[in-house]
């Protein structure tokens, strides 16, 4: 495609702010919608941090890493891995040093070369598979948000059944930079009417959180939670690689091999930063060819005013509070639209690279699914009876989905090479 800044070129300091403001309305959103797993009086700092890490991720990404214009912004394969240890009854000591553990071996899975060995193991049904999984995982946190408030249940309701098909069809009708913009307008419009028909809230959140490292908490490592959040890391490996890859190719960046292996090390590098901080780990996400696309600017300096700003709103916890006066069932629609799309790109994906087209790829990627549902889905006493060491994997719908699709693809159901 024809493009009016190349990814070295240094556009004038008015087009470079301009254009990283636009990428700063587009990052608001992608760190909000994961702040509902934030620990209970912690929303602003928690929100705090997030903004931070993901904004020193795309400043050291395409300064050093990668080299392009990504957003980073937390990696819904391991937001899968928080939510199920969390049910589980673990805390934060654990949850986030097994991010640590996790981050240093992306790093050095990237550094190493082994890259492209474990790449292999992922064929096309694997890739949907996962992409799927991701969309199934985070339904019931989904329902919990929209219904959370059980004072308007129907009204809820009505959000949702209202919201994600007029944003569906925002995002199909328009072009440009205002398809990018439907998410945050939505949050924006969702919430004042939300709050004209409940009622404004009176004061904002406040947090009087003491800041803690979670670098030293070995004593509460669970082996079984660590071999989890790896499967949630291989989950993450394919969704990193499929952003930097797809932008690349759509702009004809040189030198991919270089720019996947120091992408991907850095990723893995700001995932520990993350555990150690207690936040979600950043992934580079896959909408980043859409902005670049409808302005057509791929400059990897015009985001940088973007990750500047997101930074300097982690030091105005104010700021983060206005932002954070989104109601929890707008949220929730936003998440189950944003779901939608998750669906759509892997059904996409599906048809594009035919990766079902007989009934034993069809179970290939139908098993893990129920799997998935099954266990996101099973009672309580039931996950609690899985023996302890066991339970972060079995227990996790999104994990064993992975497990499962990788065992039914390459031993149940192996295809035997064509003679």
């Amino acid at each position: 495609m024809k493009l009016k800044y190349g990814l070295d070129d240094k556009p004038r300091f008015g087009a470079t702010m301009l254009y990283g403001l636009q990428w700063f309305m587009i990052c608001i959103p992608v760190v909000l919608t994961s702040t509902f797993i934030a620990p209970a009086g912690e929303m602003v700092f928690f929100t705090q941090k997030m903004f931070a890490v993901m904004g020193i991720t795309i400043i050291l990404q395409a300064l050093w890493g990668h080299r392009m214009p990504l957003i980073a912004g937390p990696a819904a394969a391991l937001l899968m891995g928080v939510l199920t240890a969390r049910t589980q009854g673990f805390t934060a000591e654990a949850i986030y040093p097994s991010m640590i553990i996790g981050g240093a071996l992306l790093t050095l899975t990237a550094v190493s070369g082994l890259m492209g060995k474990i790449q292999r193991l992922f064929t096309p049904r694997i890739v949907v598979s996962i992409l799927l999984l991701i969309a199934f995982t985070i339904a019931k946190p989904i329902i919990g948000l929209i219904f959370s408030n059980h004072d308007h249940q129907l009204l809820a309701l009505l959000f949702a059944l209202i919201g994600v098909p007029l944003m569906a069809c925002a995002n199909n009708l328009l072009r440009g930079i205002a398809k990018t913009m439907v998410v945050i307008v939505a949050m924006i419009a969702g919430s004042l009417l939300y709050y004209c028909i409940t009622g404004f809230p009176t004061q904002l959140m406040s947090d009087s959180i003491a800041p803690r490292l979670f670098v030293g908490s070995v004593a509460a490592l669970d082996a079984g939670l660590v071999l989890s959040f790896i499967f949630c890391y291989i989950a993450l490996i394919i969704n990193e690689v499929g952003s930097v890859q797809s932008l690349g190719e759509m702009v004809g960046a040189d030198k991919m091999g270089r720019r996947n292996k120091w992408g991907m090390g850095l990723t893995g590098i700001m995932n520990m930063a993350a555990g150690a901080v207690g936040v979600l780990g950043p992934i580079d996400y896959s909408l980043s060819p859409g902005v670049v696309a409808s302005t057509s600017c791929a400059s990897r300096y015009t985001i940088l005013p973007a990750a500047v700003l997101m930074v300097l709103l982690a030091f105005w916890p104010n700021g983060v509070a206005v932002l954070l006066t989104i109601p929890e069932p707008v949220m929730g629609v936003v998440l189950l639209f944003l779901m939608c799309t998750q669906v759509a790109a892997g059904l996409t994906m599906m048809q594009g690279s035919q990766a079902a087209l007989t009934f034993r790829d069809g179970m290939v990627l139908g098993v893990p699914i129920m799997f998935n549902i099954m266990l996101s889905f099973a009672p309580q006493e039931a996950i609690a009876a899985i023996p302890a060491l066991a339970r972060p994997i079995v227990g996790n719908g999104f994990v064993m989905g992975i497990i499962a699709v990788l065992i039914v693809e390459h031993i149940v159901l192996r295809q035997k090479p064509k003679q």
